[in-house]
């Protein structure tokens, strides 16, 4: 284990750097040439306004008031100062619930921490069990840890007390937290204003019809079952191909804006360009005309497949989208089966429209269950084979294992200077230099997956990286060996056996950990509120491509939270202060300022400069909860096998019924929350629907609705549009294309009659002939 200089070293490394980068921030961010990359939020809300359009000329460019300089921390407490309920107007529910993920970590681990220190830490240090080990190397930092008392010492009953308390405690404010977001959403959703989703569901799988369309079979479907609630609907085209060619035509508009801009700055020769990929070799050509001719060329592919698919009726996916009249009908619509065969007419909430994922609404059905299998498999071998690496990056951590390796590397290795560098820092730079590259492929893998909405893509990719985290970061890092000997170990031991084995090498890693947390949760933080890669893509456009303040609007990257990899990562957090409470605390403080320091940085970035791909009303919360029980848990079962090591077999019985009561603890608070995330009352929906009737009598909704599911490549587009049912209809005859016998499910003498409704065969009511 690291000596209490190396993490002394460590720490001034990743202090100096996160200071480093929030002093660069702060100087950045007072220049106004910066201030649409820093304050990009408050631009797209049209509150604020260019500084650098009345200002002279030195002054458009560099901030010269010298007295801001002497308050350049002061976005800290501006940053504190919105209260929630402004927060969620101004930045959406699921931005101000991720936040409180922070603000639950410092309610969850101050007082831990206080408690560890006050109990755990002076049993530990007075155990003085390493101090009697000949031959032993060890440092004051392990002296901290569970590992400097005696096995079979009843010092251990102040360890096994204190983690029933860190328990309660972690459960408890858990229970308040699900408590407390469960009724924001629920207030969230009473208070918001009218959306396309609050109406609107998702139907997939239509079951084809010999005679109709799925356009007139969805509209013949719902108005019948629903005939005093339906009100419209847009059926979903498969324009994944023409997506394609709309968006390499908008990228190759950005080529020809940037020749024209650089012909106009230097009329004297006209740019040119290679034909080559890249335009880094082939014949040199006119690079205005050039791209002009591709852009050309491909605004004509595009018409063509824009033409293909309205006139081709196989371009019309099984799905649609559904409007109703009120919000109570299509809470009864989405949250009902709607027919006797429960694969067909799947109806669900309706995700909002910028977070419908279009290219999954084209998948078949059927599909999704072989697909989510194989990439479940996929996702299993990840997990083991990215190992490899991780054991790798572990023997950094190890000199032993540098010099056997190499040991021409022996008398560098061996200087004070190198050697906490090797131990302090480099190992955790080289994991988070491993995980940079996965959140791209886990989103693939969801992509695949075909799920159809962006939220649910984020939540089933934060599933999967919190899987990874707890199997390669915590697991990987604690034992060592390559990926398949550890799943051979674990295969060929019994399943009592693996805590044991986990948590006998807990204590050993706690450096690790404390260094990967500096680099992570310190240096990455602050290098997060820099945003170098968004102001330097900022500034090539505004010099490159930008002509008016349109343009420039449109060269802001405001970026958003990254819920698919940022709340594993926060989870993770958890899971090692649930850990090491009870077995290093050394570990806590550093914890501690993570989720201080990272609360008052994502409460920054949400006020002035995220801008949110959806919002769906921390939909998630449920899944955020699920983890942190399940890390709860891990922490209870590790606890077990480490004292089990420590000849206390028997007083390590007391420790069973923890699990036991953490898992009804979840399903109590599944059973008692969970349903104000998947569910919206009926009593909340007729409120709503009341107060919109008596408000806005004159509404219409057909037109609100008009566009709200169009592909966004059909916006402003002509589409075959489906008849609007009218309010004045009250005929509960449907007319049909079907003969008698193709309409009716059961044969009858009525039939057979062409002047007789029929009955239909979406419901017992008739059809009208």
């Amino acid at each position: 284990m690291a000596s209490l200089q190396d993490i002394g070293f460590s720490a001034a490394i990743n202090l100096m750097s996160a200071f480093a980068f929030l002093f660069a921030f702060a100087m950045l961010r007072l220049q106004p040439v910066n201030d649409r990359v820093y304050f990009p939020k408050w631009y797209l809300k049209g509150i604020r306004g260019s500084p650098t359009r009345s200002r002279g000329v030195m002054n458009r460019f560099v901030n010269l008031d010298w007295t801001t300089y002497v308050k350049f921390l002061n976005w800290m407490p501006a940053a504190l100062r919105m209260p929630e309920p402004e927060l969620i107007e101004h930045a959406g529910l699921d931005s101000a619930v991720y936040i409180r993920i922070y603000l639950l970590g410092l309610k969850m681990f101050v007082p831990i921490t206080v408690f560890a220190f006050g109990v755990l830490v002076p049993v530990n240090w007075t155990g003085e069990t390493l101090d009697k080990i000949d031959d032993l190397t060890f440092s004051n930092v392990d002296k901290l840890s569970i590992s400097n008392v005696p096995p079979g010492s009843p010092r251990f009953w102040a360890h096994l007390s204190m983690t029933y308390v860190f328990s309660m405690w972690a459960c408890y404010v858990l229970y308040m937290e699900y408590k407390t977001v469960a009724t924001m959403r629920l207030r969230h959703l009473a208070s918001e204003t009218r959306r396309p989703d609050q109406l609107t569901v998702l139907v997939r799988n239509v079951p084809p019809d010999p005679d109709e369309s799925v356009n007139e079979h969805v509209e013949h479907f719902f108005c019948v079952n629903h005939p005093d609630h339906y009100l419209c609907h847009q059926v979903v085209y498969n324009a994944n191909d023409l997506a394609k060619l709309v968006a390499q035509r908008k990228a190759m508009q950005n080529w020809v804006t940037y020749y024209e801009n650089k012909y106009e700055r230097k009329p004297s020769s006209r740019p040119t360009t290679k034909t080559g990929y890249g335009g880094f070799w082939g014949t040199t050509v006119d690079a205005i005309d050039f791209y002009t001719s591709k852009l050309q060329n491909l605004a004509e592919k595009e018409a063509v497949e824009r033409e293909k698919i309205m006139n081709d009726p196989m371009a019309i996916v099984p799905a649609a989208f559904v409007s109703f009249r009120s919000r109570w009908g299509t809470a009864v619509c989405a949250q009902t089966q709607q027919c006797h065969n429960p694969t067909i007419w799947l109806t669900e909430w309706a995700p909002e429209p910028r977070d419908v994922f279009w290219d999954n609404l084209a998948i078949p059905y059927v599909e999704l269950s072989i697909r989510r299998l194989l990439t479940t498999i996929a996702l299993f071998f990840l997990i083991f084979c990215f190992m490899i690496p991780i054991a790798f990056v572990q023997s950094l951590a190890n000199l032993e294992g540098i010099q056997k390796v190499l040991p021409f590397l022996k008398p560098l290795i061996e200087m004070k200077t190198v050697k906490s560098v090797i131990q302090g820092f480099l190992p955790g730079i080289a994991l988070k230099i491993f995980l940079i590259i996965l959140p791209t492929l886990l989103m693939t893998m969801s992509q695949i997956e075909g799920y159809t909405s962006l939220s649910y893509l984020d939540r089933r990719s934060a599933e999967k990286y919190f899987w990874f985290i707890i199997v390669n970061v915590f697991l990987g890092s604690i034992i060592t060996g390559t990926a398949f000997q550890q799943l051979k170990s674990f295969l060929e031991q019994p399943p009592t056996e693996i805590p044991k084995t986990v948590g006998v090498s807990i204590p050993m890693k706690a450096t690790f950990f404390i260094t990967y947390i500096m680099v992570d949760g310190w240096a990455g933080i602050a290098a997060e509120i820099l945003r170098l890669v968004p102001l330097v893509v900022f500034h090539l456009k505004n010099t490159f491509l930008v002509k008016t303040e349109q343009d420039r609007q449109q060269a802001m990257d405001p970026g958003h939270l990254d819920f698919a990899t940022s709340e594993p990562r926060i989870q993770f957090y958890f899971l090692l202060g649930l850990v090491y409470a009870a077995v290093a605390p050394i570990l806590l403080p550093f914890i501690v300022v993570f989720f201080a320091f990272s609360y008052v940085v994502f409460r920054h970035q949400v006020i002035n400069v995220y801008d949110q791909k959806y919002e769906s009303g921390a939909r998630y919360w449920p899944d955020v909860h699920r983890r942190l029980t399940i890390c709860l848990i891990i922490s209870q079962l590790l606890m077990m096998g480490l004292l089990s090591t420590k000849k206390l077999a028997k007083v390590t019985v007391l420790l069973l019924p923890q699990p036991i009561l953490t898992i009804w603890f979840y399903r109590y608070c599944a059973g008692r929350f969970e349903s104000a995330f998947s569910r919206f009352p009926l009593q909340e929906a007729m409120v709503k629907d009341t107060l919109e009737k008596a408000t806005e009598p004159n509404l219409n909704l057909k037109e609100y609705l008009r566009d709200a599911y169009v592909h966004p490549v059909f916006k402003g587009k002509d589409l075959d549009r489906p008849r609007v049912v009218d309010e004045e209809e009250s005929n509960p005859l449907v007319p049909t294309r079907r003969t008698s016998q193709a309409t009716t499910r059961y044969n009858s003498e009525a039939s057979s009659t062409t002047n007789t409704p029929v009955a239909n065969k979406h419901s017992g009511s008739p059809g009208k002939m």
